[in-house]
């Protein structure tokens, strides 16, 4: 029986090329990476926070890293995996340029998504003076390891900042793409990345 993935994941799988070596950043319960391994032949590292994860990730026979994000990537030589994955995660991270920078150098692309601030259950929430919570952003403003927040329309110009081309961009809603007013209704903004100036 092959492993199933939540959609959003489901979705990004494709973007990443059998056989590729990848590393997973924020990796929780490594179900993607688990995913990868199983069904397309990857190899790699899942790095995490949380001891619960970690856990997860061993026994499922994976390798998996206990590691703070906000430490960069160190660890790692340059250009060492094909693809280097932050999904839903980035929005927790307190160094998010010096990490988008470190991902390029040992990645030779790059995939994120965050939950994009520009959904509309999150703009309508907001006009009526509450913090959004929802399925893309499930905590309460008082509980959420949130710090960032972001929209589909902001992140190409961080991108560009830090020496990152997008390739593709995508709106998903529930694992579906979405194409018409994409910042509007995608609740999920993904991004696949590479370097401008290729090492």
């Amino acid at each position: 029986m092959q492993p199933t993935l939540r959609d959003n994941l489901a979705f990004i799988a494709n973007w990443v090329r059998p056989g590729a070596r990848v590393l997973d950043l924020g990796c929780g319960d490594a179900a993607l990476l688990a995913y990868l391994q199983n069904t397309q032949g990857c190899r790699g590292y899942g790095l995490d926070i949380a001891d619960d994860n970690i856990a997860t990730g061993v026994a499922k026979g994976l390798a998996v890293i206990q590691w703070d994000l906000n430490q960069g990537l160190g660890l790692f030589e340059d250009n060492a995996f094909d693809v280097v994955l932050q999904l839903e995660s980035l929005q927790a991270v307190q160094a998010v340029e010096m990490l988008l920078r470190e991902m390029a150098r040992v990645g030779r692309e790059v995939i994120v998504s965050f939950p994009n601030f520009g959904y509309w259950s999150h703009r309508w929430q907001l006009l009526l003076g509450r913090m959004p919570v929802s399925k893309s952003l499930p905590y309460q403003w008082f509980d959420t390891p949130n710090i960032r927040c972001a929209t589909l329309s902001d992140f190409p110009d961080l991108a560009r900042k830090v020496g990152l081309t997008v390739i593709e961009q995508v709106a998903l809603h529930e694992g579906k793409p979405i194409h018409w007013l994409p910042n509007l209704r995608g609740s999920v903004a993904v991004f696949r990345l590479r370097r401008t100036d290729p090492q």
